[in-house]
Order: C-alpha cells, then sequence, then structure tokens
C-alpha cells in the first residue's frame, strides 16, 4: 500500500465556501440594483439607535456561532499551509534535483519487489514491464512476492514461470496469510534478497526500461535512503473522474514533494515507483505493519535516523488510475485513515527532539494531521444553515472582515495550488484545467462521509483490514466496457452512499432556500456541495451497472485465461 497523502489535497476546499454561505443577508426585491443596495447598503436590520447594533448575540446564538468559527479557522489554517507549499516550491526553484552527483564504475545490485494481492487483470502486464527493465541481469534480482487467494495465483506462478524460463531473474514467493499486508510481504521477501537497494512497484504500475538507470548512481551518496519518482497516468483521460484522480495526484507530486524536497522538509515514499538502499530500511527498523500507510510510517522513521530523501519528478513511472468511485473511496479512506495513523505514531517522537527545528515539525504536523478536516467539514456542513439563520441580521460587513479573509485562505488555495502544478507540468494547455476545478471541488466535498468515518476510525484506535485498490487493467474505453462488466473485485457498497445522497438532498434544499431568500452570491458554491455529494452518492451505487448488459466490442480480443498462460510457459 502506497502512501497518498494526496488524499489530504481536498482538506481545503470546501471551508472558504462554508464560509461565504453563512455570510450574506436576504431581501425581498428582484432587480439587481435594488438587490445590492437592500443587501448592501440598508441597514434597517443591522443598525438601530445611535448607531449601534440592533443584532445582540444570546447564548444560544453564541452556541452555534463559537464551534463554526472555531472549525472554520482550523481548516483555514491547512488553507494557509497549501499557500506555504507552494510558496517553497517557488522560493527554492533553484534548489530541483538534477544529475547526480557521481557514477557507480561497478553497478549495485538491485532487487525489484512486485508486492501483489488477487491482481489476476494486471500481473502480466506488470511482469512483463519489469522484465523489459534495463539492468545487468548479474546484478537484478525480480520477486513477485504474491499473497493472493484467488486464481491469480495460477496467473503469477505462471507468467513467472514463462519469463524464467527465457533467462529472466525472477522468483515467485507466495505466502500463505496476508500478516502484516503488503509491508508483511515486503518484509518476507527481504528476507531472502540479495539486492543492497530495494526497487518496489505495485501492480498498477509500468515502470518504463530506463527507471533503474536513471536513478541508480543517486545512491553514490552513502547518506541517501531513498529516491522517490513522479506517477504517470496510463488512463488519465478514459473518463472525467480519471482527469479529475490525476490533478489530484498532480498537486501532490508537483507541489507537496517538490515543495517539500526543495526546502529540506520531511517527505514519504509514496509506496511504489521508488527505490531504497536496503541499510536504511533496516536501521529505521524495517517495515512495520501496525498503520495502514506503512510507507510513510518506514519514510519518517528513516529520516529521523538521519538518512537523505530524494525526489526526482523529471521520472516518469506510468500507472493506472481506479476507474470506479468505490474503488477510489475506498483508496482515500485508506490513506486518510493510515496518515492519522502515522501522526499518532511519529509526531510524539518528532516533537521530542531537540536536534529538529520547528519548520520541520510544523510542517510534519500539516502533513500528517490534515485529514482532520474531514469530520470537522462534516461538523461545518452540520452548523451551515443554522450559521445563515443566526446571522441574517448581521450584515454584509462582517462578512467581509471575517468570511472572506477565510474563504481567501482556504478555497482559493485549492484554485491555485493545482493550477501551478498543471502548469508545472503542462506550461502550453495549463489552462484547460480550469474546465475541471469544479469538479475537482465537487469531489473532495462528496469524499467527505468515508473519508470521516477512515479518520475517526484511526483516532479511536479501530483497527481494519488493508482493503486493496481494484486494478482491472483499464486503458481505453474498450477495455473499460470489457473488464467493469465482469464486477470480479467489485465491493459492496454499504452505507456511505445513501448518506452521501441525503446530504445531497439537504444542500438542494438549502440551495432553494437560499435562493427564495434571493441569496443568489451562495449558490455557486452550494451547488458544488449538491453535485459533489450526489456525484459520489449515484455513481458509488450505479457506476458500471449498466456496462453488464453490453456485449464487449467483438474487435476486443479476450483475456487470456489461465490455461493459455500455463501454455504459454511451457
Amino acid at each position: 500500500m502506497r502512501e497518498r497523502e494526496f488524499s489530504t489535497a481536498y482538506y481545503s476546499l470546501p471551508i472558504g465556501l462554508l464560509a461565504m454561505l453563512a455570510g450574506f443577508g436576504t431581501t425581498p426585491q428582484n432587480p439587481l440594483l435594488h438587490y445590492i443596495r437592500t443587501q448592501l447598503l440598508d441597514r434597517t436590520f443591522t443598525m438601530g439607535p445611535a448607531n449601534l447594533p440592533l443584532y445582540q448575540a444570546n447564548g444560544f446564538d453564541m452556541a452555534l456561532l463559537i464551534p463554526y468559527f472555531l472549525v472554520l479557522a482550523i481548516l483555514a489554517f491547512y488553507g494557509f499551509h497549501r499557500y506555504s507549499l507552494v510558496f517553497l516550491y517557488y522560493r527554492h526553484r533553484k534548489r530541483r534535483t538534477e544529475e547526480p552527483a557521481a557514477r557507480f564504475t561497478d553497478l549495485p545490485v538491485i532487487t525489484v519487489q512486485l508486492p501483489i494481492y488477487n491482481e489476476q487483470f494486471v500481473v502480466e502486464r506488470l511482469v512483463e514491464s519489469i522484465c523489459k527493465l534495463d539492468y545487468p541481469r548479474d546484478r537484478l534480482e525480480i520477486q513477485l512476492l504474491d499473497d493472493s487467494t484467488d486464481e491469480t495465483r495460477e496467473v503469477a506462478r505462471a507468467v513467472a514461470e514463462r519469463f524464467a524460463a527465457q533467462g529472466e531473474p525472477i522468483v515467485y514467493l507466495h505466502r500463505t496469510n496476508r500478516h502484516g499486508f503488503k509491508a508483511g510481504a515486503l518484509d518476507a521477501g527481504m528476507q531472502v534478497a540479495r539486492g543492497e537497494l530495494i526497487a518496489i512497484f505495485d501492480a498498477d504500475f509500468v515502470p518504463p526500461a530506463d527507471f533503474l538507470r536513471r536513478t541508480v548512481d543517486y545512491f553514490t551518496d552513502p547518506k541517501l535512503a531513498m529516491v522517490q519518482t513522479r506517477w504517470g497516468y496510463i488512463n488519465r483521460d478514459y473518463s472525467w473522474l480519471t482527469k479529475v484522480e490525476a490533478i489530484l495526484l498532480d498537486g501532490h507530486f508537483v507541489m507537496e514533494h517538490g515543495g517539500r524536497h526543495r526546502a529540506d522538509l520531511f517527505f514519504n515514499f509514496n509506496g511504489t515507483a521508488g527505490m531504497w538502499r536496503r541499510k536504511a530500511i533496516d536501521e529505521a527498523g524495517g517495515w512495520e505493519h501496525d498503520t495502514l500507510t506503512e510507507d510513510t510510517d518506514l519514510s519518517y522513521r528513516a529520516q529521523l535516523c538521519g538518512w537523505k530523501f530524494i525526489y526526482l519528478p523529471q521520472v516518469e513511472c506510468p500507472s493506472e488510475l481506479p476507474v470506479d468511485m468505490n474503488a477510489f473511496k475506498v483508496q482515500q479512506a485508506r490513506w486518510a485513515k493510515g496518515l492519522i495513523q502515522v501522526s499518532k505514531k511519529i509526531l510524539p517522537r518528532l516533537f521530542r527532539r531537540k536536534d529538529i527545528d520547528l519548520h520541520h515539525k510544523v510542517e510534519a504536523w500539516c502533513h500528517l494531521t490534515a485529514n482532520i478536516s474531514y469530520p470537522l467539514m462534516i461538523v461545518l456542513c452540520t452548523l451551515l444553515l443554522p450559521a445563515m439563520i443566526v446571522r441574517f441580521y448581521q450584515g454584509w460587513f462582517q462578512m467581509l472582515y471575517i468570511d472572506l479573509p477565510l474563504f481567501i485562505a482556504s478555497t482559493c488555495s485549492i484554485s491555485s495550488f493545482y493550477v501551478a502544478s498543471q502548469r508545472e507540468l503542462y506550461p502550453r494547455k495549463w489552462f484547460s484545467t480550469l474546465l475541471y476545478m469544479p469538479m475537482v471541488m465537487a469531489i473532495g466535498i462528496g469524499l467527505t462521509v468515508t473519508n470521516s468515518r477512515a479518520v475517526l476510525e484511526a483516532l479511536l484506535g479501530i483497527k481494519t483490514a488493508f482493503k486493496r485498490t481494484p486494478k482491472f487493467r483499464i486503458e481505453t474505453k474498450a477495455d473499460g466496457q470489457m473488464n467493469l462488466a465482469k464486477k470480479k473485485y467489485k465491493r459492496k457498497v454499504g452505507w456511505s452512499p445513501v448518506i452521501e445522497l441525503t446530504l445531497g438532498a439537504i444542500f438542494t434544499a438549502v440551495t432553494v432556500y437560499a435562493w427564495q431568500m434571493e441569496n443568489y452570491l451562495t449558490i455557486p458554491f452550494l451547488l458544488l456541495f449538491v453535485v459533489g455529494y450526489f456525484t459520489t452518492g449515484f455513481l458509488s451505487i450505479f457506476q458500471g451497472r449498466f456496462s453488464r448488459r453490453r456485449k464487449p466490442p467483438l474487435a476486443i480480443e479476450a483475456p487470456v485465461t489461465v490455461e493459455e498462460t500455463r501454455a504459454a510457459s511451457l
């Protein structure tokens, strides 16, 4: 499992929207000029005699407004953190990683670990790409670490045997239990590995042939523990959902990793598309499986031991994005829960270290605790309508000096964050990203239900099994029609879509209320909540169900069966 802190990429986007929603007054007239005059200039219902405020908050009002603004201020703090990452990225632009300082004269032995679990559709593609890596075969070892419980075992074993027969240095290792999940599999593989460097790729990745050649020489620095590369996306253009996911991940890899690495702050290995020095893993205590983001856990432990990390954005490693909303939600919830678990484990020992400066500590806090914003968002949603009613008589000026700064600190930080990342990656066509920003915000809002549960489970110490993200080898729309129709790895829908649809209905009612009260400026923001909750709810229930009734196109080649794979290895 890879650490995906980009799940934290949503944490601040709805905050300022909610602030704006609760900050506008009402008017009984329709004409625009009358609306401006009564909304912004008329003080009949806000100021009394002697120019004193007509409205005086009572205990009930304060019981609503104090938690409302407290939650809003906490969330705005994380919004400011987004600005700080963009600032660090550009301030330290001259510190970006270039070529390695030296080259190996005698290349080290590299063990490539491929942890898989029930990856029937993608395991063959993974092994094929790994066996194309450009590296001396006497200095390379490939471990296919299989924890599968279905027919993936036969497919994976046959693929490994086929490439081994062709002279590839690949071994197939299957565990009879999933103790420690991915961390346990990686640790078991290290017990028999002979490489001094360990490269790791998840099942949905297709590394380029020159991956090892472009990364290995950085390890001529004896203090370097890990090299992380940037993810690319095979199916970025498959659907609007995959485009949104790609934008979110690009923000993480460009601005978060880039900003932290350039500023020499702690950042993390993402669980895949990277390479470790084995000595660093051992000195940090090895792979531990008491969190769902074992990659982030090991990253912080290694850096606390004094090891250095390098991020290489110029090296892109293609991967497959989830095309199913339920798979996407499972992925995000796992990352959200895992980061909170790591924060509980790592932050106390980090803050006790006197040799680590305050900047590192604050950045680590923001990095690991950002997902606390999800349950706070649910609280804010609950308080939104009462706050709108309570603040009816407070007037627009309070919105100007309280809500507007919070709006700028939170929501605008999301726009600048993702637009800046797209501009760095696609300087000639980044402006097209603006068309997807409303959906980026809406989907971030829609994830609050499942991610809030994950965060609360982590805070309460509730342990759950590692839930893998289903992969179907979907690279084109034709692949989607064929593989999604099988639904082999489809999960149960659960209760979260019901809550999401309920919230969508509630915000629809709030939108109607805002329209009736002529509170027009709030409606575009309210619609983001309506769209976000309805989209995640409906897609969780209905996505792909109609594809089962479609016959796959005749031009598409049928997937390879277990028997055919075995025959090919003979």
